[in-house]
């Protein structure tokens, strides 16, 4: 008997407990974090996994929001990460639509370049990519990071779109096409609503990847602390002889609430996104 046939077999009281305990297990760190954000920075290390708060420490979320600057932080992320989704988006489902319904010279060389680039680490292109942005002028903007940001391969979001596309009956572009319809109206008008499963699957992909950056955000905010995000943010609660362990848990669960909101709104077309490409 296979262990898919024992779980079955379960009764669902039990199953519901596992799952229950499951959960309680994924979501403690979440849960930890929120309730030291309530706490002093000594409680943080004497109450251990209690989860109550002795006495709430509100001004906690205060001090990260106005001392700390984490509102402009908060600010320069939300900017920087739409932009990034935006463009991420628009470039990625051309290019899969591109891949996906036209032939052309050339095609499997531009596949298998895409494909090589997953195994480039990003340290590799670093320095390449701060030079061209310091020639370019751009290098401590929020110009230059969204272009950095947004400016990478995406393998994995062109290769649902490809998928997806693949999946779509060719008669209706088709039937557009004798219509008059252009390359354009076809695309943003037919596929790219039809793909919304797999949009919504890139932006969450892509907005996590974009809002939880630190390593390149920091290089383009060297010299320019105005313009960083919330992730190179948490560095301003790093002292050289002390650390705000709690006011750094209150920024943390701010920067999180946005990430948290954004995958319950598109949580249904997330998971459609992911089976549709699968599937096709």
């Amino acid at each position: 008997m296979n262990l898919s046939k024992a779980l079955r077999r379960l009764p669902w009281w039990l199953a519901a407990a596992a799952l229950a305990i499951g959960c309680l297990i994924w979501i403690y760190p979440f849960l930890w974090m929120v309730a030291a954000s309530l706490k002093t920075s000594a409680e943080v290390f004497t109450q251990g996994l209690d989860l109550l708060p002795g006495d709430p420490q509100w001004e906690n979320y205060e001090r990260a929001w106005g001392d700390a600057q984490f509102g402009r932080y908060l600010l320069n992320t939300v900017i920087v990460t739409v932009a990034t989704v935006v463009i991420v988006v628009v470039r990625c489902a051309m290019a899969g639509y591109v891949l996906a319904r036209h032939e052309f010279r050339g095609r499997k060389i531009v596949m298998g370049a895409l494909i090589a680039t997953l195994f480039v680490p990003a340290g590799y292109t670093i320095i390449p990519l701060v030079d061209l942005a310091q020639r370019l002028g751009m290098l401590n903007s929020l110009t230059g990071m969204v272009l950095a940001m947004s400016g990478a391969a995406h393998v994995a979001a062109i290769l649902l779109y490809i998928g997806y596309f693949r999946g779509i009956p060719k008669e209706l572009t088709e039937a557009a096409l004798m219509d008059g319809a252009g390359f354009a109206t076809v695309f943003f008008r037919i596929m790219l609503p039809l793909a919304k499963p797999v949009t919504a699957t890139v932006t969450v992909l892509t907005f996590l990847n974009t809002w939880n950056a630190f390593f390149l955000p920091l290089v383009f905010t060297f010299s320019r602390p105005d313009l960083r995000t919330v992730s190179v943010g948490m560095l301003a609660f790093v002292g050289e002889n002390a650390t705000d362990w709690s006011g750094m848990a209150a920024a943390a669960t701010i920067s999180l609430l946005p990430v948290v909101a954004l995958f319950i709104a598109l949580q249904r077309y997330f998971v459609e996104g992911i089976a549709g490409a699968v599937k096709s």
